[in-house]
């Protein structure tokens, strides 16, 4: 990176030297992206504290099981889900992994945030 044309202070060019490759910043605006669909969101709520099949999911979020499959195989394919097949059903849960767990924390603290307990109050 240039030369910085301004200096107001130092902690700008401290950032840069430290600044993360853009790859990271590529990847975590597709994890934002992904988080971003309320649907999406719903399902990761409830599989953060449960693991269920496509059917319940399904039930629970009031969406179609295409619909809902669909959205489970996105969150399967950014590694935010896992999958066990277990007779004919398969189940979904959070996966073990640091990313996921991160999730679960936003999650977490956006529906512990007041201003969203005030709309459902």
């Amino acid at each position: 990176m240039g030369k910085l044309p301004h200096i107001h202070n130092k902690k700008t060019e401290e950032l840069i030297d430290i600044m993360p490759d853009p790859k990271i910043f590529e990847m975590s605006a597709d994890l934002f992206s992904i988080l971003s669909d309320n649907s999406r969101v719903r399902i990761l709520w409830l599989l953060c504290h449960t693991e269920d099949c496509v059917a319940n999911i399904a039930a629970a979020v009031d969406m179609s099981s295409p619909a809902v499959s669909h959205h489970l195989k996105l969150l399967k394919n950014a590694g935010i889900l896992e999958s066990t097949k277990r007779g004919k059903e398969v189940y979904y849960t959070l996966a073990d992994n640091e990313k996921a767990c991160e999730v679960h924390k936003i999650i977490d603290t956006v529906f512990k945030m007041d201003c969203f307990n005030d709309l459902i109050r």
